[in-house]
């Protein structure tokens, strides 16, 4: 076992020493120019006090040929928002103007193609978020607004009388009102538009409202994309329902007039992620058929006429979910990604036939998809389990898989070196169906060094465990020995809609059971100590870790992070508690609900919350943290579990110290009660 206090004297990567792990490049977005020649992706690092990760902006060759190259600098970051039809980059960014004040909102900046300074194109009170460029010129994008003011001048007069009369009340009428890990309102997002060529360098056009207040029209899920020509934007948009629930449309609005016309509206379905085809006629967008406790939703394509008409479904026979749909240049198909056992490869669908075809068929998962524009290459980042974030072209004619391109982390020469290798294992569930997870071992394991085995039960529910993770990395714990086993159990995503209605409505039912069946396949193996085994999960992987704990005791220690307890509790205080209502019958939370077997809970747990998590609301492990502790049976009132807290985190523990003392107390707990060794305090504990 690696201890906390001789980390930093070992050699051997980062995925030892903690420091170092924080230090790798994060790649996240990646934007590609309109002449495809320039390929942008942000890269997060740790600022020097190490408490927040800072973007950056870098420059990766889309033709593999020379080194990525970082384009921007500031305390602040950066994040890419798109390319002018010129190729000048366009950046969001809290960083100050030259000669302005030192404190500001995120704004729209421009840096040329050609070189030279970057200046600020768009300055609103409320930033600016959600940027899509015409081929005329024309820019959309989002900006937070106060109900009542006409423009930005007015909305920063709002703003100001708020601040200097000390108020931060918010009078709600509407319902959400918290979402993720920060308060709604009182501003509302609104859509801006603003010229973003022909127009004189030292010149600032003043963005133009064209939604006025539309409340929560426009939350945070929502997106936007604009016609070729810049006269129509295209925009999911939130209509409210009754019993505080709320669904998707999608609509289009004039950008001269402001005029809003709904282009996909059922209250059986909701319609996201629009995407304007090539020539500007259509939209593609996602489909989901609304869930109810009965059954879950399926989802597939679909398209319809930018004026409005008939909106035609696609590869609604496809027995996957596609989502980040992309428009071929020829406006024949669409590049999406889905699920796929375990992976999450690029597929081809034609709009004709809805016929999908792979273009992928390694372990990747595949994420923000470019095309470039003479329809030879895909350009997206590619991760997996075992390999973090990288730009990567694909052939769209699929005669070729993903070909690395040059990027940020070589250039930095900090390319991770794993502890171990990966494999697969296979199980069969009660009912027969197959089972597979991905399995982490660290090197040396074998029937001479068997390692123990943590069963790492991913979130969602409905999702995969087939990407790479850099707050929950399971090569961490490889390093210290562990072997790590991610299965995809009953609900998740990649196995068809039947693999989901196994565990609907019925988390404690099929979902533990393949949890059960896959870890008892993992024991069976040589290289598997099946007599040291813990449990660890996070959010719905947390509610799986809580509800093991009350079923079984064959688990040494389980780590349980931003978890469900109490289903009574948790499903009326979460931020959209209309959508888990959709999931679970009162009669299935009641039955599933982890809370109902404290009382059988024998095995030691550590319990972990960020108090700004309104996803799942502190509550939760304050509850269990009393349940655990009051059922205390030792005279001197000691117990075996632990609770760490988190005061300024939210469901994600997202600063690099946090992250360090979040996995150090893991090691150090498992360690204990995995490996038998005495309990070590981390340092940053005190």
């Amino acid at each position: 076992m690696i201890s906390d206090a001789d980390q930093h004297e070992r050699p051997d990567g980062p995925f030892t020493d903690l420091d170092a792990y924080a230090d790798l490049p994060r790649l996240g977005g990646l934007w590609l120019s309109p002449d495809g020649g320039r390929l942008v992706v942000g890269v997060a690092l740790p600022d020097r006090e190490k408490n927040r990760f800072t973007t950056a902006l870098w420059e990766v060759d889309p033709q593999a040929g020379r080194q990525a190259r970082r384009l921007t600098r500031s305390a602040e970051g950066e994040s890419a928002a798109a390319f002018t039809p010129s190729g000048d980059l366009l950046f969001v960014s809290a960083r100050p103007e030259p000669g302005g004040t030192a404190e500001r909102t995120s704004a729209l900046w421009v840096q040329p193609a050609g070189g030279g300074d970057a200046r600020v194109l768009a300055a609103p009170p409320g930033g600016v978020r959600g940027v899509a460029v015409s081929a005329a010129g024309t820019a959309v994008f989002g900006s937070a607004m106060m109900p009542s003011a006409t423009g930005p001048a007015s909305d920063g007069e709002i703003r100001a009388a708020r601040k200097d009369a000390g108020v931060s009340a918010i009078l709600h009428d509407d319902y959400p009102i918290r979402y993720w890990d920060r308060d709604l309102g009182p501003d509302r997002t609104r859509l801006l538009v603003t010229e973003v060529s022909g127009f004189a360098e030292d010149a600032r056009p003043e963005p133009r409202d064209i939604t006025g207040h539309v409340g929560g029209a426009l939350d945070e899920e929502c997106t936007w994309d604009i016609t070729p020509d810049g006269r129509t934007v295209v925009a999911a948009w939130t209509v409210p329902e009754p019993a505080g629930s709320r669904r998707y449309t999608v609509v289009a609005i004039d950008v001269a007039t402001g005029e809003r016309r709904t282009l996909a509206d059922d209250p059986d379905h909701e319609y996201d992620s629009p995407r304007v085809s090539p020539d500007g006629t259509h939209v593609a967008l996602a489909v989901r058929e609304k869930s109810t406790p009965e059954r879950p939703g399926d989802r597939w394509l679909g398209f319809v006429p930018v004026t409005g008409g008939e909106l035609r479904p696609l590869a609604t026979a496809w027995d996957r979910w596609p989502r980040s749909a992309e428009w071929t240049p020829d406006g024949t198909a669409l590049v999406v990604v889905a699920d796929d056992h375990g992976r999450a490869p690029l597929w081809r669908v034609d709009i004709t036939t809805g016929q999908p075809t792979r273009l992928t068929r390694d372990d990747g998962a595949y994420t923000d998809i470019r095309i470039s524009p003479d329809g030879r290459w895909v350009y997206a980042l590619r991760s997996a389990v075992d390999s973090p974030p990288a730009p990567v072209r694909v052939a769209l004619d699929g005669t070729a898989g993903a070909e690395p391109l040059p990027g940020p982390a070589e250039a930095l020469g900090a390319e991770a070196r794993l502890p171990g290798r990966l494999t697969e294992v296979s199980a069969t569930a009660e009912d027969g169906t197959p089972l597979r997870a991905w399995l982490a071992l660290p090197h040396g394991a074998g029937a001479d060094a068997p390692a123990p085995l943590l069963l790492w039960i991913h979130g969602g529910p409905v999702m995969s465990a087939n990407v790479w993770s850099w707050r929950w990395n399971p090569w961490l714990l490889v390093s210290q020995g562990y072997a790590v086993l991610q299965p995809d159990p009953a609900l998740s995503t990649g196995y068809g809609i039947d693999f989901v209605r196994r565990g609907w409505n019925a988390w404690g039912g099929a979902p533990y059971t393949d949890l059960m069946s896959v870890t008892e396949a993992a024991r069976e193996r040589t290289d598997i100590d099946g007599d040291r085994i813990a449990a660890m999960g996070g959010s719905f992987g947390g509610y799986m870790a809580n509800w093991i704990a009350g079923q079984t005791d064959r688990f040494a220690a389980i780590v349980t992070h931003a978890s469900i307890w109490a289903l009574d509790q948790m499903t009326p205080t979460t931020d959209l508690a209309y959508d888990l209502r959709r999931e679970l019958s009162p009669e299935a939370a009641d039955a599933h609900s982890p809370h109902g077997f404290a009382g059988a809970i024998t095995t030691p747990m550590l319990v972990i919350h960020g108090d700004k998590d309104y996803r799942v609301p502190i509550g939760e492990a304050l509850r269990l943290w009393w349940d655990l502790r009051s059922r205390s049976k030792a005279a001197e009132g000691s117990s075996p579990h632990k609770f760490l807290y988190f005061p300024d985190e939210n469901h994600w523990i997202l600063t690099p110290n946090h992250a360090r003392v979040w996995y150090s107390t893991v090691r150090a707990f498992l360690a204990q009660h995995v490996r038998g060794e005495d309990w070590r305090r981390p340092a940053l504990l005190g």
